[in-house]
């Protein structure tokens, strides 16, 4: 049995009835759009078994992405959740065959209260549809199943939808990266967009030696310090100068060095800092990668020292 042969063919079964479904999209779906943005509520999605798992997960997008919106099971419904649905809400109904039992026996219910009803399913006679104000096709010739009998092909036109559903809202909204990091602050991207470097910035118990101090003495403040690195400061807390490892073992390898000569004979004079403490973690690291430090100092307007920046920092916030 070959089942690269059988995953290939389930993908290019489901990819087929995608495109069959793009080559003819004859539901009016601005009117969809339409209600959903106009709507002063949330969207509610609703469904049974695989629709409703479907249903579960085209909530969650819809969420994310600026439609206020999130799953009622009908069977709960029937029990007490159908106050959970407001006036002013709608809801999206996703049955297959249209006439999922525990679903249809909401829907009376529904327009009881005059709730705008969208459908999802594969026929338009079904009792689905005929409730619904505006009906989205998902039928699909194949399933990839082998018996074309387990949703397969089906759930995947109806998943895909959705999100079609969901892009179409986030245009409609004209929604940018900084909204969708808004509702993920604790994600990769609300990290990029929200965390600044005052927020990983290490102010104190900092190493600083002033430029006479004996490199000995400088190694003993580097190795205290713990971010691998001196900062050399004048009397005015000015920063003038940096003693990394890095320029530690170079100077080891010279014939004439000297543990007891001063720090700024072998530190880098005049490194790299940085004078915007609001800046962006995510832009911080860029300047980091670029000039292939490991350390940032971050500085005042006079060059005062604030703080610094360790890559390590960065890492563990996990800005990338």
């Amino acid at each position: 049995m070959n089942f690269k042969e059988i995953i290939k063919d389930v993908l290019l079964t489901e990819a087929k009835e995608i495109e069959k479904a793009a080559a003819n999209i004859s539901f009016d779906i601005e009117k969809a759009i339409d209600l959903i943005i106009n709507s002063k509520g949330k969207l509610i999605i609703t469904g049974v078994g695989k629709s409703g798992l479907v249903g579960t997960k085209i909530a969650a997008t819809l969420a994310s992405t600026g439609t206020s919106s999130f799953f009622l099971h009908p069977t709960e419904a029937m029990h007490g959740d159908l106050g959970m649905i407001g006036k002013n809400d709608i809801v999206l109904g996703i049955s297959y065959s249209g006439e999922s039992e525990e679903l249809v026996q909401i829907l009376p219910h529904l327009k009881r209260f005059n709730i705008p009803l969208i459908a999802m399913a594969r026929n338009e006679n079904s009792t689905l549809a005929k409730y619904s104000d505006v009906f989205i096709n998902i039928s699909v010739e194949k399933e990839a199943c082998p018996l074309d009998t387990a949703p397969t092909s089906s759930t995947t036109l109806t998943m895909a939808m959705g999100d079609a559903l969901a892009v179409c809202l986030m245009k409609k909204r004209n929604f940018q990266k900084e909204d969708f990091a808004s509702f993920h602050p604790g994600g990769s991207l609300g990290k990029k967009l929200f965390v600044k470097v005052e927020d990983l910035l290490r102010k104190e118990n900092l190493p600083i030696v002033s430029r006479e101090t004996k490199l000995k003495d400088a190694i003993v403040e580097m190795s205290a310090g713990r971010i691998g690195s001196v900062i050399i400061t004048d009397d005015q807390n000015r920063v003038v100068g940096l003693l990394s490892d890095g320029d530690l073992r170079r100077a080891l390898m010279e014939n004439d060095f000297s543990i007891d000569c001063n720090v700024e004979d072998i530190a880098t004079m005049n490194p790299k800092t940085l004078n915007n403490k609001n800046l962006l973690a995510s832009d911080a690291l860029k300047v980091i990668e670029d000039f292939k430090i490991q350390l940032l100092i971050v500085t005042d307007d006079d060059n005062k020292l604030v703080g610094v920046l360790h890559i390590h920092d960065l890492v563990e916030a996990g800005i990338k």
